[in-house]
């Protein structure tokens, strides 16, 4: 696999489907002599390509290379290949892995800006982030280890304990930027890196552009946080778009540059619009994992309820059976409109449970 990644000229796509044509990338390079008889159309050309003998070179470089640093390699047919990125027509044959993550969690966002991040779009970075992991604990989050948003993504993740991946548009043997290296050793405690590249490889315009089809094939939704007309971060949710993924963007004031591209995409129904975390697990249909509070200490933390909160909770506490909504209207004196999305966050934190024919009860808590 990793020879076959290094005869130029040839995308991924037509790698897999060569390699389905023959059954093994080892089948090809067994049979070149007759390659023509187990892959009809060959030209000598692509023989000539597959011949190369430095192609093998490479690769056993490379793997001594990855043995030596703990860097996993990862082939598309390999049951630790991120299996939503592999349903993607245009995913890489291998990937290189480094760090402590699972690829394949249970719920997967990248959150992707601006390089030129404002205050405004950091705060909105750092909330949603802070508010995902208070209502889906065990997401990973998925940048790009960029300036601006994608690092403001990554350090937000660590600061409250999720998962995060950085993937890169370069080889495992560096970091670009370069001031983002402490962060990235950080990230490799709870999360990691990924990059199709090998090691020896430079960061080039082109690579950013295929870094960003893994940043989108490998998450089930992405979620643009601050943009400007043009830029990576739309690149990234255009692919979304394009593998059929959901897509968010934060709307910001109409005459901001650094927003023009968020409200472009949501203007062109790109992207839906969401302006907290609660928005976007809410359009996800998520419910969180299933933990009581003596199993995760952490969520003891959730009993600070907001005022309206706490009139809720009370009221609940009326009726043991559970209340249809327009009661609790009436005996909350909080408006539908308001009181549905109080209880669908009182719902993510388990202290609510949605009964059939519409009712509402408090969770008994021990």
């Amino acid at each position: 696999m990793l020879a076959l990644t290094q005869v130029q000229g040839l995308e991924a796509a037509l790698f897999r489907n060569i390699i389905e044509v023959t059954g093994s990338a080892s089948a090809i390079f067994d049979n070149l002599s007759s390659l023509g008889d187990i892959l009809p159309g060959a030209t000598p050309r692509l023989k000539a390509l597959f011949a190369d003998p430095k192609a093998f070179e490479k690769a056993e470089k490379e793997m001594e290379f990855a043995e030596t640093h703990g860097i996993d390699i990862l082939c598309y047919n390999d049951k630790n290949y991120p299996r939503r990125l592999r349903e993607c027509d245009d995913a890489p044959i291998v990937l290189y892995k480094k760090g402590n993550v699972n690829l394949n969690a249970r719920r997967i966002v990248s959150v992707v800006g601006t390089r030129r991040a404002t205050e405004y779009g950091k705060d909105i970075c750092e909330k949603f982030v802070r508010e995902l992991s208070q209502l889906i604990p065990d997401t990973l989050v998925v940048s790009g280890l960029a300036y601006g948003i994608d690092i403001c993504a990554h350090k937000a993740a660590m600061a409250t304990s999720l998962p995060t991946v950085g993937v890169l548009a370069h080889g495992l043997d560096r970091i670009y930027p370069q001031p983002h290296r402490n962060a990235a050793k950080e990230m490799l405690e709870n999360g990691g890196l990924l990059t199709e590249f090998m090691s020896g490889t430079e960061s080039l315009p082109a690579y950013f552009v295929r870094r960003n089809r893994i940043v989108a094939g490998m998450s089930d939704a992405t979620v643009v946080v601050e943009s400007a007309s043009k830029g990576g971060s739309l690149i990234t949710a255009s692919i979304a778009y394009s593998y059929s993924r959901d897509c968010f963007a934060f709307p910001g004031r109409v005459n901001d540059e650094n927003s023009k591209g968020c409200n472009e995409l949501i203007s062109r129904n790109r992207a839906a619009l969401i302006t907290s975390a609660t928005d976007f697990v809410s359009a996800m249909n998520w419910r969180p994992s299933r933990k009581t509070p003596k199993d995760n200490p952490a969520q003891m933390q959730l009993f600070n309820f907001t005022p309206e909160e706490e009139i809720v909770m009370q009221q609940l506490a009326r009726f043991p059976e559970g209340v249809q909504i327009n009661r609790l209207v009436v005996e909350t004196n909080i408006p539908v409109n308001r009181l549905m999305p109080l209880l669908f966050e009182l719902e993510m934190k388990e202290h609510v449970k949605t009964l059939a024919g519409g009712r509402y009860k408090a969770n008994n808590i021990e």
